[in-house]
């Protein structure tokens, strides 16, 4: 075959689907996959993808047998099927699928193959940063897949040419690439998906087994126990004797054992439904795996543990980057001998990576929640980490009594003056104990530690990582605490009754951004804080250096804990409530920080979810611009996430080109949603003669107060010094609110343009009185979900409107400054 090394990449994969895969179904979506191949599931249907407006489902039912990256013209397929990999892993798509044999790349001119075992492994690494962006090529973790997959692929002489290598991949395909009736026949279980099959599993069998969990957990066995007893047997006859767990018929055997007078015992376990959905389950797949497989299988016995119980137990690989920047930061304040000098525990320990580095093997203590954690630990000790196997064991410290802990351990913590010298060094959950995870909905059990100090801690109560503080904090007193965290414990308005008990000097913070963190989704910061709780001293403010990708500072930002402000925006928006009615719109505003920045919008009626709705009419209109313009002006960004916006200094008040840029502003954001369906729209800037309207709108409130011509509302009025004269000028704007005008009256014009060339009677209702957002919506369209679209047709309309937000942008950057002059934010 030869292709054409300028086609499209939706005509290379519609080829190359027609011409090598033609025997399979190529039509399916996975996520981000560029390119998958499985076996067909109804009669032959012509493959190409062009067609295909809808992802279709992809399930056990239908196995696939290639994921591939494609990529027009020529490419280096390595990197290609690398970024494919590491797309994979960022989305665990492994994890809601099937993977298939294969994974692999293509461009017009070579196609590779990876066998999915050869690089299955990474996936499951705790070590590995998965938050890399994929189409970075100069990443350490990009490095580290390229040079596997480039000597699998040329080892095991998967890289085939089309032209020279056609007959050799035609060949490969039909060896490799098994057709059979997938929806009659069941799936093999190999070492490829036998993790996959374990989370399909744990949601479907699990729930059924009569067990007390957490007895079972308390003995050291997991749930992949039972699993890997279905898994090793045949008939429900067990197969390998070697196993925690055994399947015998219609009941587990578990904890087998020679009792003090010789005899032996065990315990059994049933099902709770009769084993229906153990046999519905087992019925779609083939078991036992080939025998080659066992050994594999039982050995990697780590890896069946859900994503979420990693999660709840604070398996947040904490990256090498971060690690060694927070020990250079404890020795920056502890001294350089800090370790010679210093005991440290991890009582959160995981499987031990936040300890890496470290040299002091006798002054070290980790602790975990599982004991498969301590295996895990005692193992690397094996392999030359550098911890003594007696000081690692489990604990789960917010239940636990201080008096399970090892001897020497407690002789540090119940000596005044050791304790000084003990550093709690942590990266604990960032999960709550109510059930509301940062990254999922766990459920998760209430700690003794919750109860004992819910008076403490109050709303944050729930924080595991605010337990763990807590703890701490009043049963280790005088320790040096260094953790990682997220911000809640020194800026949330929750977390106020727990800064006025948690009295200790903050010596030193360094922020980085949530999303490099293995498993933490998001886009908000999290900080590395050292403790002093010998001094006594509620926090208020601190300077922290601020990190992104590498160890190199890319500058500074104080961090307030708000406790002393008069009080926050919304406080500030109450104080202008009215409620005389004639309202011309609702406010619809939500927590004060910018992580509900996408939440605040003004509407025409009051919606359904929760949040704060205000309706407004013209005596506060403009403050609420100016509530809107605040919280919108200053775009989003991970550092600045948790940043609370205030009640402002007086300042404002007097400030009138302010107020009209927030004004300006506010008209032609995207969250003005205000729309003459729900009534009528008094949000029109322009009058009827400035952009060629055919007919008379049924408002004109906003055109006559920006002429001057009505007076809505104004400091004056709103602060009680209301004079005689009540004679109003044209506003004033700024340049920059001048050029948004220009470009807004641009885009009404030419709506009203095209509308003018429809009969009226064919046009729908109050068209002419259209609305920004309706303007939008006429020119953009919706999707079938509903949604409007983030683009038109129109490319003059696309033209217009990419002016206009130019122009917003600079009369953001315009009123920026003043945010913060009035005090609306502090810096």
């Amino acid at each position: 075959m030869n292709y054409q090394l300028n086609s499209r990449e939706e005509e290379l994969k519609n080829s190359v689907a027609q011409d090598y895969f033609g025997e399979f179904d190529c039509r399916k979506i996975m996520g981000d996959i560029d390119f998958c191949v499985s076996p067909r599931q109804t009669p032959p249907n012509p493959p190409l993808l062009g067609g295909l407006k809808t992802p279709l489902p992809f399930g056990e039912e239908g196995q696939g047998l290639l994921w591939a990256e494609a990529k027009k013209g020529v490419s280096d397929v390595y990197k290609s099927v690398v970024q494919l990999i590491l797309t994979i892993g960022k989305a665990r798509t492994f994890d809601k699928v099937l993977p298939p044999p294969f994974l692999g790349a293509f461009d017009a001119e070579k196609i590779a193959f990876l066998p999915y075992n050869a690089i299955q492994e990474i996936f499951y690494q705790n070590d590995f940063n998965w938050n890399v962006a994929p189409s970075n090529h100069e990443t350490k973790e990009f490095k580290q897949v390229y040079d596997k997959v480039k000597t699998t692929i040329e080892n095991e002489t998967l890289l085939f040419y089309y032209q020279k290598d056609d007959q050799e991949l035609r060949e490969f395909i039909k060896t490799n690439f098994v057709v059979g009736n997938a929806a009659t026949s069941k799936i093999r279980i190999d070492k490829n998906n036998f993790i996959s099959i374990y989370s399909k599993w744990f949601q479907t069998v699990k729930p059924t087994i009569a067990a007390n969990w957490d007895l079972i957990k308390k003995s050291g066995l997991i749930d992949g126990d039972f699993y890997l007893a279905d898994l090793l047997s045949q008939e429900n006859i067990p197969l390998k004797e070697k196993l925690f767990v055994l399947l015998h018929k219609n009941y587990y055997e578990l904890d087998r054992k020679i009792d003090t007078s010789g005899f032996f015992n065990s315990s059994k376990t049933s099902f709770t439904d009769q084993q229906k959905a153990h046999t519905q389950f087992w019925n779609k797949y083939e078991r036992p795996p080939k025998e080659q497989y066992w050994d594999y299988i039982v050995e990697r016995r780590d890896l069946l543990v859900p994503q979420d119980v990693r999660e709840r137990k604070g398996s947040f690989f904490t990256p090498q980057i971060w690690v060694e920047l927070s020990q250079e930061y404890l020795a920056k304040v502890l001294g350089e001998d800090w370790q010679d000098e210093y005991y440290i525990w991890d009582c959160a320990a995981g499987t031990g990576n936040l300890l890496t580095g470290l040299t002091n093997k006798y002054n070290i203590w980790a602790s975990t929640l599982d004991r498969q954690d301590v295996d895990v630990m005692k193992d690397r000790i094996q392999n030359g980490a550098n911890m003594m196997e007696d000081n690692v064991f489990q604990f789960d410290f917010l239940n636990d009594s201080f008096e399970k802990l090892p001897k020497n351990l407690q002789e540090v913590i119940n000596h005044p003056e050791k304790r000084k010298k003990l550093v709690i060094y942590i990266n604990p959950p960032y999960v709550e104990s109510n059930g509301r995870v940062s990254t999922n909905r766990s459920k998760v059990q209430v700690s003794t530690t919750h109860n004992k100090y819910a008076t403490k801690l109050e709303k944050v109560a729930p924080e595991l990582f605010a337990q763990f503080l807590a703890r701490i904090y009043f049963e280790i007193p005088d320790c040096i605490i260094g953790q990682f965290s997220t911000l809640k414990v020194i800026s949330a308005t929750n977390s106020k009754v727990f800064r006025s008990n948690f009295l200790a000097k903050l010596e030193k913070l360094f922020v980085i951004p949530a999303d490099s963190f293995d498993n933490v989704k998001g886009k908000f910061p999290i900080g590395f804080f050292i403790w002093n709780t010998q001094i006594k001293e509620k926090f208020e403010k601190i300077e922290a250096n601020i990190f992104e990708t590498t160890k190199n500072i890319v500058g500074n930002k104080y961090f307030y804990s708000y406790d002393n402000e008069k009080g926050k925006i919304n406080d500030w928006l109450m104080s202008f409530k009215d409620v005389s009615n004639n309202y011309v719109a609702v406010l619809m505003a939500d927590a004060p920080d910018f992580q509900h920045k996408n939440l605040i919008a003004i509407q025409s009626i009051r919606g359904t979810r929760h949040g704060i709705y205000f309706p407004f009419n013209q005596k506060n209109l403009l403050w609420v611009c100016v509530y809107v313009a605040v919280r919108q002006a200053i775009t989003a960004t991970w550092l600045n996430d948790r940043d609370q916006f205030l009640y402002p200094q007086e300042t404002w008040q007097t400030d009138k080109k302010f107020q009209n840029d927030c004004l300006a502003f506010t008209l032609f954001h995207g969250q003005n949603k205000i729309s003459s369906k729900y009534g009528i729209n008094h949000w029109i800037p322009f009058t009827e003669h400035e952009v060629k309207a055919r007919q008379k709108f049924e408002s004109n409130l906003m055109a006559q107060f920006i002429a001057g011509k009505l007076k809505i509302a104004g400091a004056d009025v709103l602060f009680e010094k209301e004079t005689k004269n009540t004679t109003v000028a044209p506003l004033q704007f700024s340049p920059e609110a001048t050029a948004v005008f220009s470009a807004g009256r641009a885009l009404w014009a030419y709506y009203h343009e095209s509308i003018n060339k429809i009969p009226l009677a064919n046009l729908p209702p109050k068209a002419v009185d259209a609305a920004f957002y309706d303007i939008r919506e006429y020119f953009q369209g919706r999707n079938a979900a509903g949604k409007m679209n983030s683009k038109s047709a129109d490319e003059k309309y696309n033209e217009l409107l990419a002016d206009l937000r130019e122009k917003l942008d600079m009369l953001a950057k315009k009123i920026e400054p003043k945010i913060y002059e009035h005090g609306f934010l502090k810096r």
